[in-house]
């Protein structure tokens, strides 16, 4: 048995580092992509907050029906669902001929991806309570490796055109469809699954799951600032290092590998010892502390080669989400694993639709000639901000004990 799980954890992690190399490998280009379009950096800015907001908003409402349906039939119809999904969008992103089309590549996306969310509620299918964080983490090291692979990849093929990233990320999108159907086995026991029925799937609706105790709340609120925090970084590092580092699309691809490096190293080696050193909730809040000392440094960094030295410091952020997703997954049974990765899932869209139309109009006003002061680190001071309310959460996890009993 064990040997079958692990067998499964090798799939279903191939599988998803395929799909995260194929978003890391055009994500450096779309920013520059929108930019052909505008022709200005404020504008194209805003232009890409839309993008992105577009896409976490059908996240957000699809999410809990995909989490909700994988429940009920199964984890491997809804992956392969949503790898078909994200291989028609990279074919729009390359073929698009204006923005409009860039917004529908956007919502075609953004209404099938729901693979990231099916591969932690495939990650909970085989894992036991011990060992859930430190699977959650191989995921985290998944996408670091994605990330290393990806962005280095996407900004040398951006020398050919800023259109070959994504018709490349397409392709090894297909090749991941492919091995999903031929070789990713099907994690949800059929004695586990529940019922389908459209009340829980309402993506507001489903959020009072997290309300059922004080602690499972508490997580929640520690992984949607933490998330919303990244977006703040995600939107802007683009654009951001552009304007004030006048960065190619190559030196930015070499930025987020070593992000990349840095947290496949952290979540594959350091995670575990960690773990068992401080335990899952201090490990939470070095994570958090660390990471808000880290935005603060990202808003002043000066000269451009500190930045280097940042991300390295930055890179232990990545033990935050699946350290507290861990926590919280244990609250919870078997057969409420996908509704929970749906509802994660929905609060995540929700801090992709937040953060990246707050950051970056923030940034492209604060930058423009009409703004009351100049301040393009923004977003990260707003990061740091929110790390610190995670931070307070995370060591006060029985806040809610009184409110959610009345």
């Amino acid at each position: 048995m064990k040997q079958q799980q692990t067998s499964a954890l090798i799939f279903v992690l191939i599988t998803l580092f395929l799909e995260v190399m194929g978003i890391a490998l055009s994500n450096p280009i779309l920013p520059k992509l929108i930019d052909r379009f505008v022709g200005d950096l404020a504008t194209s800015a805003s232009y890409f907050g839309i993008a992105t907001t577009i896409y976490a908003i059908a996240i957000f409402i699809c999410s809990p029906l995909q989490g909700a349906l994988s429940d009920r039939w199964g984890r491997k119809p809804l992956l392969i669902f949503s790898l078909l999904g994200s291989t028609l969008s990279y074919f729009l992103y390359a073929l698009a001929p204006n923005l409009p089309t860039i917004f529908l590549a956007s919502v075609v996306d953004g209404i099938t991806g729901a693979s990231v969310a099916v591969v932690f509620a495939y990650i909970a299918d085989i894992s036991s309570s011990a060992t859930r964080s430190q699977n959650f983490g191989l995921v985290g090291a998944t996408f670091g490796l994605g990330w290393i692979i990806g962005p280095a990849v996407g900004g040398w093929l951006a020398r050919g055109g800023l259109r070959l990233p994504f018709m490349v990320a397409a392709l090894l999108t297909l090749l991941n469809l492919c091995y999903g159907i031929i070789f990713v086995k099907e994690s949800h026991q059929v004695t586990n699954r529940r019922p389908f029925s459209w009340a829980k799937v309402n993506p507001f609706a489903s959020f009072q799951l997290l309300a059922k105790n004080s602690k499972i709340l508490s997580l929640a609120i520690v992984i949607f600032c933490n998330d919303l925090a990244v977006q703040c970084f995600i939107s802007t590092w683009v654009i951001y290092t552009a304007y004030k580092f006048n960065w190619t699309t190559v030196e930015l691809g070499l930025s987020l590998a070593l992000l990349g490096v840095m947290t496949a190293v952290i979540m594959a080696i350091a995670l575990k010892p960690i773990l068992t050193r401080f335990g899952e909730l201090k490990t939470i809040q070095l994570g958090l502390s660390l990471s808000l000392v880290g935005y603060l440094l990202y808003a002043q960094a000066q000269p451009n080669w500190t930045i280097y030295g940042i991300i390295m410091l930055n890179s232990l952020n990545f033990v935050v989400k699946p350290t507290a997703q861990g926590l919280l997954s244990n609250q919870l049974s078997a057969k409420q694993q996908g509704i929970l990765s749906g509802v994660l899932a929905s609060q995540g869209a929700l801090t992709t639709i937040i953060g990246p139309f707050v950051a970056t109009n923030l940034f492209a006003y604060l930058i423009s000639s009409h703004a009351p002061f100049h301040l393009p680190g923004i977003p990260f001071i707003l990061g740091a901000l929110l790390f610190a309310i995670a931070l307070w959460f995370s060591l006060n996890l029985n806040f809610f004990s009184e409110w959610l009993k009345r």
